[in-house]
């Protein structure tokens, strides 16, 4: 096992990681909207905040020498179902491979 990280990313809060490589497979701990350069939350809605959570899982893969287009699963949570279409038009952005997604 291999544990990546990235200073692209926000650090993590507790005791893990970004990530860890087992073999040939990247796993990523979840992401919430924190901008790095500030280390909070910075985007009001949930466009922004998804466009954040894409820009960090980027980079740690980056850090693990991948990419999105290599997702092969996703689990996504949101507060509120009225914010799925934003949403969703964002990670459909970012995620061009349609990756299975929960």
């Amino acid at each position: 096992m291999e544990m990546i990280h990235s200073d692209n990313a926000p650090a993590a809060l507790g005791p893990y990681s970004q990530a860890m490589r087992v073999g040939s497979l990247v796993y990523t701990s979840g992401q919430i909207g924190i901008d790095p350069a500030v280390g909070k939350i910075t985007a009001t809605d949930v466009a922004g905040q998804a466009e954040q959570v894409c820009k960090n899982l980027a980079a740690v893969l980056s850090a693990a020498g991948t990419d999105l287009s290599h997702t092969i699963k996703t689990t996504c949570f949101l507060a509120e179902i009225a914010d799925f279409a934003a949403f969703n038009e964002v990670y459909a952005r970012h995620f061009t491979g349609k990756p299975a997604r929960s």
